[in-house]
């Protein structure tokens, strides 16, 4: 257990290199073996982590470069633990359904890699490492886009680079003079994000590091305005491109908000409070209402991502402990219910090579354990009591009800606006009369089909009626966080609204 973070981390990567040597008729079966092994590994972590305990636990510590304060430092805590999990998890899944034939070996190989990215961004705590994960992370991406996507590709590739890669540099600018905020104050280099987290930064600095970090992370949730690339992404990607994209990559950015806005630029955060929750409320609606107009499944469930990662902002904002934990909540809940969806859209695409709504109805009678799963996931994607997707949208909300319930109130039609454009693409999509003639001998889920989509049937329910195990552990992280922002705020206005709030919250 003294390695097992390196491991996780760099086994994918491990593997991929000896994938080269793998034939090519063995390469599915490789990638899932590796997968699965990957995911047996974040569980045996959980396993070994001490939910009680709301430090870094696990933490591997190395010097490389001490005269600029460079090391390999690697800590998981609450936080980060399930998202290393759902990383492994979706991975795994994502393999299994796997149905593309052309240059197969190279689209698992470029998967492995990116899972190595997506768990260093989650466990890496050296900033310089944390950028490098996450600037590599674009490359596989990219990659898996513009290779195996639509015809379109090689633009919504381009997109999603040029964006999410403009805001990494913005990003790099505030890294930079942060590390050397700490030379100036303690005579020493340290990007060790725990060193950070020392440093008492002046309100006037804090406002422009909070905006150089919130580009970076704004633009790979993606927030309002900076969204276009996301439906560009989903729309060409191929389908396991699209699951990882929506299960993980999009996480990374709000991880970002939650690990780094928040403890670094506590009296920022504040400062910037309204004008965030504001694009977030914007997410939330003009992403229900965007989804609710679209005509291709694929396109519904993308605009659908950017409407419940506004809740999970919201959420993250509230700066107490019920907001904070529901949005990691969500975020998980959010990998799992919109990586089953667009898995979904691949099944059905693969059989009739269309996505538009008027190319089917009646597929319930066709394809009854089809309609039934996807029921399921729809019911969580709304936030159905007892799914998944109810327990981290509740908390979310609740936490913000503290702060303004008028915004609170205006996010919550999110939720409404939600159930109407999902139960809108399951009538026209699953009921009624079957008019085409090619839909009537669909044949419905495989046995490869169903071995991927139970599993996340399973946690949908035993999540959405019993969270506590993850949500412990989580919540642990999370005031020792926000205890931390009180200690650093040095504004007024700031250990008011987090001492208000949680006080209101029994949580002080």
């Amino acid at each position: 257990m003294d390695h097992i973070l390196s491991l996780i981390v760099f086994f994918p990567a491990i593997a991929g290199l000896l994938g080269f040597l793998v034939h090519k008729d063995s390469i599915r079966a490789f990638g899932i073996s590796v997968s699965a092994i990957e995911f047996v590994l974040t569980i045996v972590l959980w396993l070994g982590f001490d939910g009680s305990s709301a430090g870094y636990q696990f933490v591997e510590y190395y010097s490389l470069i001490p005269a600029y304060g460079m090391s390999y430092y690697l800590g998981v805590d609450g936080i980060s633990l399930f998202l290393v999990i759902l990383t492994a998890f979706t991975t795994m899944i994502a393999l299994i359904a796997l149905n593309i034939e052309k240059d197969v070996k190279n689209l698992i190989l470029s998967v492995f890699f990116l899972e190595m990215t997506m768990v260093g961004v989650f466990l890496i705590l050296d900033i310089i490492w944390f950028y490098a994960f996450w600037e590599l992370s674009l490359i596989p991406m990219l990659y898996i886009i513009g290779a195996w996507g639509g015809e379109r590709r090689m633009y919504a590739a381009i997109k999603f680079f040029l964006y999410t890669f403009a805001g990494s540099v913005l990003m790099l600018v505030g890294i930079l003079y942060m590390g050397f905020l700490y030379h100036e104050a303690t005579g020493v280099w340290s990007f060790a994000l725990p060193d950070w987290y020392l440093l008492q930064i002046p309100f006037e600095i804090q406002l422009w590091l909070f905006g150089s970090f919130f580009l970076g992370f704004a633009i790979k949730i993606p927030m309002f305005p900076f969204h276009t690339w996301l439906p560009y992404a989903h729309g060409q990607a191929p389908t396991i491109g699209s699951i990882i994209l929506a299960a993980v990559l999009l996480k990374m950015g709000s991880y970002g908000f939650v690990r780094f806005s928040l403890p670094l630029f506590p009296d920022a955060s504040v400062y910037f409070l309204i004008p965030v929750a504001i694009l977030a409320i914007i997410m939330v609606i003009y992403g229900a209402m965007v989804a609710y107009a679209q005509e291709d499944m694929k396109q519904v469930i993308a605009y659908s991502s950017i409407s419940h990662m506004g809740i999970v902002v919201l959420g993250t904002f509230a700066m107490n402990a019920e907001g904070i934990t529901g949005s990691i909540f969500l975020m998980l809940s959010h990998g799992i219910v919109s990586g089953a969806l667009f898995m979904l859209v691949g099944v059905i695409y693969d059989r009739r090579h269309t996505k538009l709504m008027r190319d089917f109805g009646g597929l319930a009678s066709v394809m009854p354990n089809f309609a039934t799963i996807y029921g399921i996931m729809l019911m969580a994607s709304v936030g159905l009591p007892l799914t998944i997707g109810f327990v981290g949208e509740f908390l979310s909300l609740a936490g913000f009800y503290k702060v303004n319930w008028v915004m609170t109130l205006l996010a919550g039609s999110g939720i409404i606006l939600g159930a109407v454009y999902m139960l809108t693409l399951y009538k026209k999509s699953f009921f009624g009369q079957i008019v085409h003639e090619e839909n009537k001998t669909l044949k419905d889920l495989n046995g490869r089909e169903l071995t991927a989509l139970i599993p996340l049937v399973v946690l949908v329910v035993i999540l959405g009626v019993y969270p506590k195990p993850i949500l412990s552990s989580i919540d642990m992280s999370v005031k020792k966080m926000i205890v931390l922002m009180e200690q650093k705020a040095t504004e007024q206005s700031t250990k008011d609204l987090i001492i208000n709030v949680n006080t209101i919250g029994g949580t002080k």
